[in-house]
């Protein structure tokens, strides 16, 4: 059985932050079990962009706090490092409250700059991941609890997607994100490589509706925790209310048949999730109903099946965010506008996910829009 702690923590106040994480540590044998001394220890937040703290977007900065202090107290060198999907770590850190509690502790900051090669073994043969992420003597991974409109949920696996550098992260979007079960198992195959000693998810307060970058802060007053980073993102989904086929990466784990990838393996400590009063995340909007459909009618019907990025009238202004992320690089400027090629769009959404201003909305084809009406699922 792989063993998941739940607390209940009801906001980010210091103390009640630490006294949440030591106990939930308490339920798993203690920071003492997952770092010996003198370890360097990798934290790996989610930095996803230059947000602040109450805008759900990041991990939390007393969390982190929290965190590092454990790993001191059981001897361990406490590094931090990400690479976020658009600007610097350290201005990122530093808009999120991290850069902050990274000096106040004496922790390290290795913000993921150099990669290196590694071999894999599945679909994929050769990634680059971070250099801090792979020299590290122990990881601890530390997602934020978000809806995500092409995985539906980011915690444990997808946050690791952070150990690709900068623009590497653009490039897999282009090989993999024209297809959910395919980038899933992508994630899957980047978490094998450099599998979490020990996983704690933010989700005192989660983001709901359009994730990772534009949803709206929930409150969910809830610490998670466990060294299966799958068993912890199938309770996380259950804390979320997320219908199991939309969870595209839990889908693939158990197609692949990895531990912790079946509900039977896990085991919850502490607080039972199905006690606690909390609703369902409100969902991302749906954007494709092309799955099960042959090959040769996705194809046809793209368009008609999908959303596409589209600009909300008077928000954008024209910091070209979208256009230097845009994987496939289906996006420009002409004419004093935003101008899309959707021939050439993946509907990967990174350009909403990373647009600072909430300047772009989806717009649903009209067999999709028509399927929503009715009711209807493919």
């Amino acid at each position: 059985m792989h063993q998941v702690a739940v607390e209940e923590v009801e906001d980010y106040r210091r103390e009640l932050v630490q006294e949440g994480v030591a106990r939930l540590l308490a339920r798993l044998g203690g920071m003492e079990r997952f770092v010996k001394p003198g370890e360097r220890v990798l934290i790996k937040p989610n930095l996803l962009s230059a947000k602040p703290p109450e805008a759900a977007v990041t991990t939390h900065p007393e969390l982190l706090r929290a965190v590092i202090l454990e790993v001191q107290q059981a001897g361990g060198i406490a590094l931090v490092g990400d690479s976020p999907g658009v600007g610097s770590a350290a201005k990122v850190a530093k808009r999120s409250g991290m850069l902050a509690v990274i000096e106040e502790t004496g922790a390290g900051f290795v913000p993921f700059v150099e990669s290196r090669e590694v071999r894999g073994s599945g679909v994929y043969r050769r990634f680059e991941l971070a250099a801090p992420y792979l020299e590290a003597e122990r990881l601890i991974n530390l997602p934020k609890l978000k809806t995500h409109e092409m995985m539906t949920m980011t915690c444990c696996v997808k946050n690791l997607f952070g150990a690709i550098v900068g623009t590497q992260k653009a490039a897999w979007h282009l090989k993999a994100g024209a297809d959910k079960d395919l980038f899933a198992r992508m994630l899957l195959e980047v978490y094998r490589l450099r599998e979490p000693d020990l996983n704690i998810v933010d989700a005192i307060v989660g983001m709901e509706g359009n994730g990772p970058g534009s949803g709206d802060p929930c409150q969910v007053g809830l610490l998670l925790a466990g060294d299966n980073a799958l068993a912890v993102d199938q309770v996380a989904a259950e804390v979320a209310g997320i219908p199991k086929k939309l969870l595209y990466v839990e889908n693939a784990a158990r197609r692949m048949k990895l531990p912790g990838a079946e509900r039977a393996e896990v085991e919850c400590l502490g607080v039972d999730p199905n006690e606690v009063p909390y609703r369902s995340f409100r969902l991302p909007h749906l954007s494709d109903v092309q799955f099960g459909l042959p090959p040769f009618l996705k194809h046809r019907l793209r368009n008609q099946l999908t959303s596409r990025p589209e600009v909300v009238e008077g928000a954008c202004r024209l910091c070209e965010i979208c256009v230097k992320t845009c994987p496939p690089g289906a996006i420009r400027v002409e004419g004093g506008r935003l101008r899309f090629d959707y021939r050439r769009c993946i509907r990967c959404f990174c350009c909403r996910e990373l647009c600072p201003h909430a300047a772009l909305r989806l717009k649903d084809g009209w067999l999709l829009s028509l399927i929503k009406k009715s009711g209807t699922s493919l």
